[in-house]
């Protein structure tokens, strides 16, 4: 059967469908002429940190985090793969999106002449730069007005970065201190700081769910109502739904990724452990892809392995199989 992906009208119609999807894949399709229509696939430099860190990452934090800050030169003259290295290395996999990670390029933000090269690394690859994840740059709920004035200083740099290199976006984090409530209010204080900047630079900013209370779908999703910025979105992630190690307490998954899609403008399909049939044991991708098409998304899904089951290339194909096979089930 035909299912209309509009969102609303789904809800509407067949509340049935939206809670009855099967762990396997689902056997509709969806009224569209080629599946590759639905949405492009992308790749989050993470998947590839030990090739641009080398041996400093494993380090751990906060020794890795304080050589970042003093030495970032070190690190890039022994690691085996440069950040500009990115954009061809994505391109031989298949991928022609990219998603940068700050800290692979840490000391380069504001040199205009490195973000011109890697522009044109991109241009040569047929490789489009969408984002910016954006670390190790402050709280951006911090509890001090001051506080989260430092912390959009020292984003602005990666505002312009990501505007010289043509990407949307750049990821921040909703870091905060206080109560549940409190954090609410210093986060989207910070958040509107910075939606503001980014006006100027027509970049959006978008918040993941990366830890503490920003795994928490519904304190997130009130976030971002209270920012109430045309700039302001979200980009949901697969796996990153854990609220508190100690006790551990997690989010639900689908319910989390379904709630955020309401404000997302990019989405993070993370992997980490798979089957003999090369599905992911901790998501089921065929939910997950379901959940994200009924809100009506259709722009790029990024690719993010974490695991240690496979090296980083073997890793990331296997992540891409298995969107592409998600993706086809929904081929009218």
């Amino acid at each position: 059967m035909k299912i209309n992906l509009n969102r609303r009208s789904f809800l509407q119609k067949s509340a049935i469908v939206t809670s009855g999807v099967m762990m396997g894949a689902p056997a509709w399709s969806f009224s569209q002429k080629d599946a590759k229509d639905l949405f492009k696939i992308s790749l989050a430099e993470w998947s590839i940190n030990d090739l641009i860190f080398g041996d400093a990452i494993k380090l751990g934090w906060p020794k890795f985090a304080e050589m970042l800050k003093k030495d970032f030169a070190s690190i890039e003259k022994k690691a085996p793969m440069k950040n500009i290295e990115f954009p061809a290395y994505a391109r031989k996999l298949g991928i022609n999106g990219v998603e940068y990670v700050n800290t692979c390029m840490f000391d380069k933000a504001k040199n205009q002449k490195y973000l011109k090269d890697l522009g044109k690394a991109c241009e040569d690859e047929g490789v489009k730069s969408l984002l910016i994840m954006c670390d190790m740059e402050g709280l951006v709920g911090h509890p001090d007005k001051e506080g989260r004035q430092q912390t959009l200083e020292n984003h602005k740099k990666w505002i312009d970065a990501a505007a010289s290199l043509g990407c949307h976006s750049i990821r921040v984090n909703a870091g905060s201190e206080g109560s549940y409530e409190e954090q609410k209010k210093l986060a989207a204080d910070g958040l509107n700081m910075l939606c503001e900047y980014g006006n100027k630079q027509n970049i959006n900013i978008l918040v993941e769910n990366h830890g503490g209370y920003s795994s928490d779908g519904e304190w997130l999703v009130d976030v971002m109502k209270m920012t109430d910025h045309p700039r302001v979105g979200t980009l949901p992630d697969f796996g990153n739904f854990k609220i508190s190690s100690e006790p551990e307490k997690w989010y639900d998954r689908y319910k989390g990724v379904r709630e955020l899609m309401e404000f997302a403008k990019a989405v993070s399909a993370k992997s980490q452990r798979f089957n003999d049939n090369g599905e992911e044991i901790d998501t089921d991708y065929y939910k997950m892809i379901k959940i994200v098409l009924d809100s009506g998304y259709r722009g790029f899904i990024g690719i993010e392995y974490e695991g240690t089951q496979f090296d980083n290339k073997e890793g990331i194909l296997v992540t891409k199989r298995l969107l592409e096979k998600s993706r086809d089930q929904y081929q009218g």
